[in-house]
């Protein structure tokens, strides 16, 4: 932006309009809010196009032309308001939305009136949550574009937009001011968006993602997994299960769980769904999971989208969106891939053999084409490397948390983040690394040996602040299963899944 300034002031004509292009649906909020005519406030912007390009020269910084530029919209518009007297034509009015003219008469009134409700309430906003408002949902501009220009910093904006949708919700009496206003001011179209983790659907709802956003809660890369999920008897195993190892409360898991299945079956409430996913281990056995679900579903008229990477520019490890900031995750907006009958029979099949115990299923999966899904393949072959090693009887997490050890890596949390580094396509979570390095420090036969104290996998309790100064180290026999000159099964003592695999083993 400031080089577009900059490149204006030189004289360069196409910077001075890509100005134009991008500052004026935001003049035209400002102005529109001082004269309260469309018209009036067309002119007007374009007015102050006209002044701020003959001072350009006058600006010395040019990272302050938001600012600088809504001054002379403002002082453009109390020239016209000194000088004129007019009838006002409320911008809602100006024209009807497209899909009207498909539409009976009394539908139309109806959503005309919403529309003008709506406008109305927005209208009686403070004048700081109004403008807010009038820019992020209204004209879709970013929170750091809106900051500039109205010279205040994000997070006094985000209060902003806070306070204005509780106002909102209380005088429009609606749940949810965002869905209203998707409904009526953009012709009614429903967006859904299903993200694989509660940081990613906190940075899309602060950023300029339109629609529903659902956090899928689930880790299929741990404990119990079966073709059905959602049935009763499977849910009450898997969060039996879950409770035990990772301390997740099971009334909570299955409440959980139940809640997200029922909004699956009614996607039909919405004209398009996007997937939001990565290529790790940890996604592609939700998306797989997904896919297998949706598969079954009549969806009707609903659009499924998947945006799905392995990389971002400029990030040289790519572990996760969880990565990226909102920033960075609006520019991926629009750039999903439909889902077609391809992508739902590979993904159904990827989860009927994630889901089994068969070694067969496996090879049949891994001899087929999944280039549909470009993603499966990796971490397919990462999951079945975490089966038992022919030669010492433990899986890739085991081994290399062994010679991570072996190499100095002795501290819990650096272990962990070395270990989740070498292993990322798998997508490996705090607590399951804390499980799996707590039983093999358990039992009479362990694998390893902490001075201090022990982790602890519970989903309800942070680790105490002295877990930090824990030195991990390898048991005698935690040295020769490395090495290879000893077999673990039957010695060191587990009890896990790996897919549809139940591992249960040792003293």
């Amino acid at each position: 932006m400031k080089q577009w300034v900059e490149d204006a002031q030189r004289g360069e004509r196409g910077a001075q309009a890509k100005l134009v292009k991008h500052y004026t649906g935001m003049s035209l909020a400002v102005a529109y809010d001082k004269l309260r005519d469309v018209h009036l406030a067309e002119d007007a912007v374009q007015e102050s196009f006209v002044e701020a390009f003959l001072q350009l020269d006058k600006l010395s910084d040019a990272a302050r032309f938001p600012g600088w530029f809504k001054v002379i919209v403002e002082r453009q518009c109390y020239r016209v308001l000194r000088r004129k007297s007019f009838v006002t034509v409320p911008i809602h009015e100006i024209e009807p939305p497209p899909s009207e003219r498909s539409r009976d008469v009394e539908s139309i009134v109806e959503q005309r009136e919403l529309i003008r409700h709506l406008h109305r309430t927005v209208a009686e906003l403070p004048d700081s949550m109004r403008m807010a408002v009038q820019l992020y949902y209204f004209q879709g501009y970013h929170l750091s574009e809106i900051a500039d220009y109205l010279d205040v910093s994000v997070s006094a904006l985000k209060k902003r937009l806070y306070d204005a949708r509780r106002k909102l919700k209380s005088t429009l009496h609606v749940a949810d001011f965002v869905s209203v206003f998707t409904d009526l001011h953009e012709g009614g179209v429903r967006m859904l968006h299903i993200v694989n983790g509660d940081s990613v659907g906190d940075k899309l709802k602060q950023g300029n993602i339109r629609g529903d956003i659902l956090v899928w809660r689930e880790l299929y890369t741990f404990g119990p997994v079966f073709m059905e999920m959602d049935t009763d008897e499977h849910l009450r195993e898997r969060a039996a299960y879950l409770e035990r190892t990772l301390g997740i409360p099971q009334t909570e898991f299955i409440a959980n769980c139940n809640a997200q299945e029922s909004k699956l079956r009614n996607l039909k409430a919405y004209d398009e769904v996007v997937l939001w996913f990565e290529h790790d281990l940890y996604d592609q056995t939700m998306l797989s999971y997904l896919l297998h679900k949706l598969k079954g579903y009549s969806l009707g008229d609903t659009k499924l989208s998947l945006l799905c990477i392995g990389s971002y520019p400029g990030i040289e490890l790519f572990r996760g969106l969880g990565q990226l900031s909102t920033e960075q995750l609006e520019t991926l907006s629009g750039t999903w891939q439909s889902i077609g009958e391809e992508e739902l029979a590979l993904g159904s099949r990827v989860w009927e053999a994630y889901s089994s115990d068969q070694p067969e299923v496996h090879e049949q999966l891994l001899a087929s084409d999944t280039s549909a899904l470009p993603f499966v393949r990796e971490a397919f072959e990462a999951h079945l490397s975490r089966w038992p090693f022919a030669h010492n009887g433990i899986g890739i997490i085991e081994q290399t948390i062994l010679k991570k050890v072996e190499g100095g890596e002795t501290k819990p949390h650096a272990l962990f983040r070395s270990v989740g580094d070498e292993l990322h396509v798998l997508g490996m979570g705090d607590l399951e690394f804390w499980y799996y390095l707590s039983t093999m420090a358990a039992g009479s036969n362990p694998l390893l040996e902490v001075q201090g104290v022990v982790p602890s996998a519970n989903f309800k309790q942070t680790s105490p602040a002295d877990f930090r100064e824990s030195v991990i180290k390898l048991t005698s026999l935690g040295a020769r299963v490395l090495a290879g000159t000893a077999d673990a099964a039957g010695l060191y003592a587990v009890e896990k899944w790996v897919g549809g695999l139940h591992l249960v083993r040792g003293s």
